[in-house]
């Protein structure tokens, strides 16, 4: 499947976007540019928005190919990186919004976790929201989208390609909902 010259203008201007820059302590260091911290191997902020529907299924979606990271992969949550001059739960509302068109919902935080491999270090906050709506695909970043069973998208993620940052950020939250 060939990238569309929109997704390319579209993964040009993300590069380019001003990132909030932190330490391994998610202290607040500065901003730079997406590319210049994925290039330098510098931590950024990031979100992780994982949106059920009322059946309790979580939605996944496959990324574009024109991705920086992960391209074609599956995802388990909606999110990006925090702008910098944004809160997480102001990027994480921009970004739900951004990449499936919901808005308007709870967004209700659990957790930060810092995700350290290579070619991807995030400090990660963990949201959570409910929505039954129609999704509005933004076409530059996600392909397709689904609500599947939670398990299946576990199981599915141990045999397809899965970005594990959203992997890790799901395994997070499961655990701190069975240990509520």
């Amino acid at each position: 499947m060939p990238i569309s010259t929109q997704e390319v203008e579209h993964r040009a201007a993300s590069d380019a976007e001003s990132i909030a820059w932190v330490d391994e302590s998610d202290q607040l260091l500065g901003t730079l540019p997406r590319a210049e911290l994925r290039e330098r191997g510098l931590i950024g902020r990031g979100t992780y928005i994982l949106l059920f529907n009322g059946e309790g299924e979580l939605c996944v979606h496959r990324r574009t190919l024109s991705k920086a990271i992960y391209p074609g992969y599956w995802d388990v949550a909606a999110g990006g990186m925090v702008q910098g001059d944004e809160t997480y739960a102001e990027s994480a509302a921009r970004e739900l919004e951004e990449e499936l068109g919901v808005s308007g919902v709870e967004l209700t935080a659990h957790e930060l976790f810092l995700f350290d491999q290579p070619g991807n270090r995030v400090w990660c906050a963990v949201f959570s929201a409910v929505w039954d709506g129609p999704l509005e695909l933004q076409p530059e970043e996600v392909l397709e989208a689904r609500f599947i069973p939670v398990q299946q998208a576990l199981d599915e993620s141990t045999t397809e390609p899965y970005c594990p940052d959203s992997v890790a950020a799901l395994l997070r939250f499961l655990a701190c909902r069975d240990n509520a």
